[in-house]
Parts: structure tokens; sequence; C-alpha cells
């Protein structure tokens, strides 16, 4: 028996497209993954014109943030040398902006300048590997972090490079893109849409029929009868990011190293926690949220939702399939 969520906040029900509006479907790929929009159009707009604009728009994404291509703002900063004020992007400012406060809130937990960790251990742009860095190597590489190292300058529209910091923005970037292409479509008169990047949604309106947007949350493919249950989520003005350890990882001498680094040491993260899902108006900070919830584990993690606000879902590995522990905030959405 299917589980649903619906948000606790909801405006007047939108009124559905009915016969003055048509299906559209478009898709292609970015950051490394795929995208897809599906949308009620009015009649008279131009889908061309909209699909280009989306492109555009994630274009405009890796060109201010994708630290694999070489000439992105977020490069530019990773090159500048020590006590640098480097102008950045209104955008990109705010994604740094974000991800700082998530980086505070999770006391490091989430760092936007893991970057060196997540090369060394092969998750980057650097080439992958199929064994662990040595301990040395680790201890290098984390003399290149430290999110509190980065000031950030809003007025002036800049960030100090405090030497040899390289930004990663790859937990929270798709998120980003996500609301960027969901924006794009509201102003420009598209109520009605559902947008995925790499497994990150956002939803906002209905279908014709009037129903949500509804998505089922992603489940770890190696569960047991725990993951049978399916958890339906009405996405109207709601986001959903899950992160996990079976997405990247690879294998050493019977050991799984998952691609979720743990800024505060180095290393993987290694606890029981196969993966968390977040709600959240932004996808943005979904993103981010359950990165940072995954570092922290299924004891400080659901601790940190319950203390913050946050609606998260955790599945935990056990013998036997998944325990699930659920957030207040993600229970209270429970219909």
């Amino acid at each position: 028996m299917n589980r649903v969520l619906i948000p606790l906040s909801l405006s007047a029900p939108p009124v559905p497209p009915g016969a003055q509006a048509r299906a559209q479907r478009w898709a292609g790929e970015t950051m490394g993954t795929t995208w897809s929009v599906v949308a009620m159009l009015p009649l008279q707009a131009d889908a061309g014109v909209l699909e280009q604009g989306i492109r555009t728009v994630l274009d405009g994404v890796i060109a201010q943030m994708s630290n694999w291509a070489p000439d992105s703002d977020v490069s530019r900063f990773n090159r500048a040398a020590a006590g640098t004020w480097v102008a950045l992007p209104a955008d990109c400012l705010r994604v740094l902006a974000c991800a700082l406060q998530v980086a505070r809130d999770s006391g490091g937990a989430y760092d936007p300048s893991a970057g060196p960790l997540v090369d060394l251990w092969g998750f980057g742009p650097a080439p992958r590997r199929g064994a662990p860095p040595a301990p040395d190597e680790v201890a290098q590489a984390r003399l290149q972090c430290g999110w509190n190292r980065v000031e950030l300058d809003a007025a002036g529209g800049r960030a100090l490079q405090p030497g040899g910091v390289s930004l990663d923005f790859c937990a929270i970037a798709k998120g980003f893109a996500v609301d960027a292409v969901a924006q794009y479509l509201e102003a420009r008169g598209v109520a009605h849409h559902l947008t995925e990047i790499g497994g990150e949604l956002r939803g906002h309106g209905v279908k014709p029929d009037g129903m949500p947007w509804w998505v089922a949350l992603e489940t770890p493919p190696d569960g047991g009868p725990a993951t049978q249950e399916q958890t339906l989520v009405a996405l109207h003005g709601l986001s959903v990011a899950t992160s996990g350890d079976y997405r990247r990882f690879f294998n050493s001498e019977g050991r799984r190293y998952a691609h979720t680094i743990d800024p505060r040491t180095g290393y993987p993260a290694s606890h029981a926690l196969a993966s968390v899902t977040v709600l959240h108006a932004e996808c943005m900070m979904a993103d981010a949220l359950s990165t940072a919830l995954t570092v922290l584990g299924p004891q400080a993690g659901v601790e940190h939702a319950r203390r913050h606000g946050i609606a998260a879902r955790f599945l935990v590995r056990t013998p036997g399939g998944f325990d699930e522990h659920l957030s207040p905030a993600f229970a209270a959405m429970l219909a």
C-alpha cells in the first residue's frame, strides 16, 4: 500500500490548465546527467522558444558553477591568487551564500570547499581511482579545504579567495538549476510544470485532471522488504532531493567507498545510512541539506533535521533491509 505526502502550507488549489492548454515534454543532458521538464502550455506559447530558454538557463548554470569547465566562474575563483577578491555573478554568489549557511548550520558536514577531497577520491574532474588514497594525501588535500575561510561581499558582488580554496558546487548546483528552470517557466506564464535534473525535482501547479504532480520518492535499488511500500509526494510548490551511497562508489579490498565525502575527516562517510531524502520549497536547499544529513549520519542527522525543522527521510541499512527514520516535519506531511 502506498503512502502519500501533502505539503502542509498550500495556497488555494490552482486552477487546472483545462482545454486551453497542451502537454509538452522536453529532455536533454546537462551537468553530466539528464534533465526533463513536463509542462502544460497555453495554446499561444511557443514550445521551441521555451525549450531554447530552458537550455540557456542550464548552460548559464554550467558557465558559472561547473568546476569541470575550466572557464567557469567557479574555476576562475579557484585559480585566483591568495587574498584576491573575485567578482562573481549574482546567481553564483547566491549559491555560495546558501552553501556557506548550510556549512555553518551543519558544523562543516557540508563544505562547498571540499573539491580537493572529492577529486582525490576520484569523484570529481580528476581521473577515477580503484583504491583509496594514502593518509598523507588525504591530510594534504584537507589543507586546501575550509569553508570558514571564504568571505562574501554581497554588496560588492565578490568573494575572497583566501588561498588554495577550491569551491565545488556539485552537491548544490543541480538543485539550483532546477529552481532556475522553474522560475524561468513561471516568469513566462507557464504555471503548471514539473522539472527534474538528475533525480532532483520541483513541481508547480497541477496536471490537466487537477491532480498534483505525484512522484515516488527514490529508494536504494538493493533494499529488502522495507522498500516495497512506495511513498508518493505531491510536488505542489515543493522540491525533493535524495543523497545516497549507491549512486557513485568504488570497491577496494572488500570495502565500498561512496562518493559522499565527510569534509571533517577527509574520508567517505562510513556509517550505515543508505540514503536521505529532503523535501523543501527550494530544490537548492533540498540538494545541499540531503548531502549534509547524509554526512552527519543516522543519529546526528535525524537530530539535526528535528532541530532545524527539516522534512527528511532516512533509510539505514540493516541485515534484513532498511530501517526508516522520519523527521517530525516529514512525518507531519503524511496524509
